[in-house]
């Protein structure tokens, strides 16, 4: 299974390693790295993550990474997990 990352992902990532990098840059970079070494892992086991509970799609999945929820698509047919988007609670 091959991941892709979405451009609204990709556009609310850099927003928050933005963000955490005023305080520290290696902080944003260990940040960044844990959490490619989490999505990496989906492959594995894409149905381990609880359904999204703002779509109806059993497909779409919400993983929880240090506060933040990351949105992905399973999509079995393509072969692929789509990465939609991350943020945090408090933001949506």
């Amino acid at each position: 299974m091959v991941i892709v990352r979405k451009k609204e992902y990709t556009i609310a990532l850099k927003v928050i390693l933005s963000f955490i990098s005023k305080d520290s840059k290696n902080r944003a970079l260990s940040f960044q790295r844990q959490l490619d070494n989490k999505i990496n892992n989906v492959v594995n086991f894409p149905y381990k993550f609880q359904q999204s509970k703002n779509y109806f799609d059993e497909n779409v999945r919400d993983m929880v990474f240090k506060g933040y929820t990351i949105t992905y698509l399973i999509e079995d047919k393509k072969d692929r997990i789509s990465i939609l988007d991350i943020y945090k609670w408090i933001d949506k």
